[in-house]
């Protein structure tokens, strides 16, 4: 699964830490998230969308 939040924080101005802060996670998960060592939970993705005002959908590409 890969993902759009590093585009789109960036878009939106928004640092790592910030994002993290805003979703309740450390910087390292935003990280990890990023770069698609780890795939967050549902409720975090759903935060995420939140914060960067999308979808779960349009922000996690699911890969066949």
């Amino acid at each position: 699964m890969t993902n759009l939040i590093k585009k789109l924080r960036k878009e939106a101005g928004l640092r790592q830490e910030d994002l993290a802060s805003k979703v309740g996670v450390s910087r390292q998960t935003i990280i990890a998230v990023e770069n698609d060592k780890y795939d967050p939970t549902l409720e975090l993705a759903m935060k995420l969308a939140r914060q960067l005002q999308t979808t779960v959908e349009e922000l996690f590409i699911l890969e066949d």
